[in-house]
């Protein structure tokens, strides 16, 4: 049985699958696959699949597009290794990573059934650099999570206090990803979390404390997308929200943050102040939320007075984050 069967999903993006692929074959074990699964395609993804030589790629075609989730489980279907491992086709791999990974699962009981990594992002340009330090400079004001276990984590991920990044940071076993069922294919966001909830059912997720996972920034759904996933994603996991909300855990809260920046990314201002009304703000999240205020403005111009309203609330939570 090969040791790992990497899967990378892709649509539409034959400029950057050739580096997520090559960053599968880099790696420092040698007994891997990569499945491809090209999700119906209609760019030059078929030729870069073709010039491949390496006989470790194996490519399946899905002739209409489908999705990333259904392609991440059509390559469940087709992995012969121990683990699986995913990649989205426009994120990358340090050489390490697997090697990482394994070596933290091989010192574990079997209770442990995967483990994901943390991951840095490709923020190139002044901007990029601002931002990276900044999100640095944040990341320290936070009280440290739970990041290993089983029960342990299920409240650090639905507050999204911790995110394993299923699509691109986890290793599991294949055979307790089968067991799961897979990705959901109704969620077009919070796939990556609902699915390793799922996981958690099965057995604990180990956490390797390196940034071995480059991603890109590649934008997301519509707000109005992201805005059902959110009340299907609570709504199946409702008696665990109320479980962990009496614990102290903000889950419905930093939902409602995650809503009012996607509506004020998109210049949609009324409908964010309305979601950042009910939202957790801290000393960490409110210069994102003045970002994507900011972005959404540069967007879309506004009214002065709801500038003014927009600019007096985002002050005022400011104020009450940066006091706590």
């Amino acid at each position: 049985m090969t040791r790992v069967s990497v899967i990378i999903p892709t649509y539409n993006r034959a400029a950057t699958l050739p580096r997520a692929i090559d960053s599968a074959l880099a790696q420092t074990i040698d007994d891997l696959e990569v499945v491809v699964v090209d999700d119906g395609s209609t760019d030059d993804t078929e030729s870069v699949l073709a010039a491949s030589e390496d006989p470790r790629v194996r490519p399946v075609v899905h002739a209409t597009n489908q999705g990333a989730n259904a392609a991440r489980n059509t390559g469940l279907e087709h992995a012969r290794g121990e683990y699986v491992a995913f990649l989205d086709s426009d994120d990358e791999w340090h050489p390490e990573k697997l090697e990482r990974q394994l070596a933290a699962l091989e010192e574990r009981s079997s209770d442990w059934v995967g483990v994901y990594c943390d991951t840095g992002y490709d923020l190139s340009g002044a901007d990029g650099r601002l931002r990276s330090a900044a999100a640095s400079v944040l990341a320290r004001l936070d009280d440290e999570p739970t990041r290993e276990g089983n029960d342990e984590l299920v409240g650090e991920i639905l507050a999204d206090n911790v995110q394993p990044g299923a699509g691109s940071t986890l290793l599991v076993r294949t055979d307790i990803a089968r067991e799961t069922g897979g990705f959901d294919e109704d969620l077009d966001r919070f796939q990556d979390p609902e699915f390793c909830l799922r996981v958690l059912e099965h057995g604990k997720l180990a956490y390797v404390d390196e940034e071995l996972v480059v991603r890109e920034e590649t934008g997301s759904p519509p707000a109005d997308v992201v805005a059902a996933a959110s009340d299907r994603y609570l709504s199946a996991y409702e008696s665990e929200v109320e479980h962990f909300e009496e614990q102290g855990y903000e889950i419905r809260s930093s939902h409602a943050l995650v809503l009012a920046k996607q509506y004020f990314a998109e210049g949609r201002f009324l409908r964010g102040l309305w979601h950042l009304r009910a939202a957790s703000v801290s000393a960490r999240t409110y210069p994102g939320v003045c970002w994507v205020a900011g972005t959404g403005i540069r967007r879309r111009p506004i009214p002065i007075v709801v500038a003014l309203v927009l600019l007096l609330v985002t002050a005022t939570l400011g104020r009450r984050a940066l006091t706590r």
